[in-house]
């Protein structure tokens, strides 16, 4: 058998709004294997292989908070959303009772 294991390494930092800063790392992992007999027809060295990349970048997490207008323009937001689609669902409603009313006064509703 063959395994290989690629290892890629981010540099991570972290920033909370007290205490101090951490510095750590994250991780991920992707394993392959693979049968390297003769009979599979598979080429190969059979062993265990690992492959580590260090990221040159650093990751840089940082806790803040926002402020009250920034919420309140937020709720605006959502309120006014809420309004336009209402709004849009009202006029498409409206508009398709009118047409069904007309056809059905003048005769051509099936």
């Amino acid at each position: 058998m063959m395994f290989q294991y690629y290892i890629k390494i981010v540099p991570t930092m972290f920033v909370p709004l007290k205490g101090p800063t951490l510095y750590t790392n994250q991780f991920s992992v992707t394993k392959h294997q693979k049968s390297v007999t003769a009979m599979s027809g598979e080429s190969g060295m059979p062993g265990i292989f690992v492959n580590y990349e260090l990221s040159p970048l650093m990751v840089k997490f940082t806790e803040k908070r926002n402020s009250l207008g920034h919420f309140a323009t937020n709720v605006c937001a959502i309120i006014g959303g809420i309004f336009t689609v209402a709004g849009i669902i009202d006029s498409l409603l409206f508009t398709s009772i009118h047409v069904i009313k007309r056809k059905i006064e003048l005769g051509k509703a099936s």
